[in-house]
């Protein structure tokens, strides 16, 4: 028996009910060829990082399982012509890491920004400006005439120009 560990992408457009059909047939298939089921973890809908079938978005599952290779097999068979899965891995675990408590990998940020995709700021703004709030508004001109300066003492020698 090997320890193993799959992760299930699932076209998010599926019902909730299709999902957890077909995880529960999935984990089925590896107890009936002998197997163990682990830890399940569903961390839900998540963005890709490229578009993948024309869709931005999946429904991530994570399932640990112990078995053998022809069980892995069958359930690699499985979630091929499973049309409700985007796409599938198959990972066999080190014997040293398996059964380990997994974390869970924190959710990506959904807060808009005032940066672009690339690190600039949008609408043309200049970087480090806050789109928000106006600029100051420029000081008013002073209505009097600048005071002359002061005369020097007439015993001190004014001081040399600095190069």
């Amino acid at each position: 028996m090997r320890p193993y560990e799959t992760m299930i992408i699932f076209d998010v457009e599926v019902e909730e009910q299709a999902i957890t059909g077909v995880l529960d047939r999935a984990l089925e298939l590896v107890r009936s060829n002998g197997g163990t089921t682990g830890a399940v973890e569903r961390w839900g809908r998540r963005p890709f990082a490229y578009e993948m079938h024309h869709k931005r978005e999946g429904y991530y599952v994570v399932a640990e399982y112990t078995a053998e290779p022809k069980a892995s097999a069958e359930l690699d068979r499985f979630l091929v012509l499973a049309d409700e899965v985007l796409r599938h891995k198959i990972i066999r675990l080190p014997d040293k890491v398996a059964g380990r408590p997994r974390i869970r990998p924190p959710a990506p940020p959904r807060l808009p920004t005032t940066e672009g995709p690339r690190g600039g700021a949008r609408n043309g703004a200049r970087s480090g400006e806050d789109d928000a709030a106006p600029a100051p508004a420029p000081a008013p001109a002073a209505a009097a005439a600048p005071a002359p300066p002061a005369p020097e003492p007439a015993d001190v020698a004014p001081a040399p120009a600095a190069d």
